[in-house]
């Protein structure tokens, strides 16, 4: 006669699964494809709605005024025209503009690099009075909206005398609370071991930290370069309180202005968006390069 204690073991004894091998292994098979599938549709929707915008950017440049106005969100244009890039080059100074973009580009993208690898290393290694309240003072710039330091950056540079320069568009960029934090961050992630041996042979701190650390940084001095380089790329409002010449006009200050009908009657929808494509180039052509090591965010700490 089966006892209380027996019946209770059995109850509480999970189920013996009968199913083959064989066709348990199909089954689980079954479910990870059918997971994988299902995200890659949900990845691939996300990326339809994202990319959106810039196909309708696309199209919207290679319409006329009346079809952009007509139909904007359309891909396909009634009437297919290049006469908007054909403007972009005969009517509108975009390679003055083109020029300016990329000269700013150029000094603020390289200065970054330089001076926020500098101020990361030494928030990062140096032992001085105040580092923490330094740090902090970074960190609580990154907090600020950027609109809010408009007005006293503005009045700044009319009190140094460099409104209206490339100076005064250029110096304010050059260093950047955020670059300073990624550096420190990967800076900390490098053993300090590794700079014993420079220490050894008599290298000093900037000779240890131009030949030694900042080889090995080369993964965060590629996403600062990237983040940097679309940053002052894509600067406009920036742009706008620091100059007034149109001769200093970037690209984006030169394309918002297309909006006030400088160049004739109409939306001028088609010229907007087909300077919007081309200024969109270099960012996607630097992204593309740079993509895979940008990934690849801790590979030189670990390579320490």
């Amino acid at each position: 006669m089966t006892t209380t204690a027996e019946q209770a073991t059995r109850l509480a004894a999970p189920p013996i699964d009968l199913t083959p091998p064989a066709r348990r292994n199909r089954q689980v098979s079954g479910r990870l494809r059918a997971t994988a599938i299902l995200s890659y549709l949900v990845l691939i929707l996300l990326a339809l709605i994202y990319i959106y915008p810039f196909l309708i950017s696309i199209a919207g440049s290679l319409k006329t005024d009346s079809d952009a106005t007509q139909d904007p969100l359309s891909l396909i244009p009634a009437t297919w025209t290049t006469a908007a890039y054909e403007r972009l080059f005969t009517s509108v100074p975009l390679l003055q503009w083109t020029a300016n973009s990329a000269f700013i580009t150029v000094i603020v993208t390289f200065g970054r690099v330089f001076f926020d690898s500098l101020a990361g290393y030494a928030l990062s290694r140096l032992r001085f009075r105040g580092r923490n309240v330094v740090f902090a003072a970074v960190v609580a710039v990154m907090a600020v909206p950027g609109v809010v330091l408009l007005i006293p950056r503005f009045l700044v540079l009319k009190e140094l005398g460099l409104y209206n320069s490339f100076g005064g568009m250029i110096l304010p960029l050059v260093i950047d609370a955020g670059g300073i934090f990624i550096m420190k961050q990967f800076f900390e992630s490098i053993p300090v071991s590794v700079e014993e041996a420079a220490r050894i042979d008599g290298a000093g701190i900037f000779r240890t930290f131009w030949t030694v650390v900042l080889p090995m940084a080369r993964p965060a001095i590629i996403t600062l370069f990237i983040l940097s380089f679309q940053g002052s790329w894509n600067e406009f409002s920036h742009f706008v309180i620091s100059r007034q010449d149109p001769d200093l006009n970037t690209l984006t200050t030169g394309v918002a202005s297309l909006t006030s009908g400088e160049l004739g009657t109409g939306n001028q929808y088609p010229l907007q968006l087909a300077a919007a494509v081309l200024m969109s180039i270099p960012v996607v052509v630097i992204f593309f390069i740079f993509q895979k090591r940008l990934m690849n965010t801790t590979e030189g700490g670990e390579k320490g």
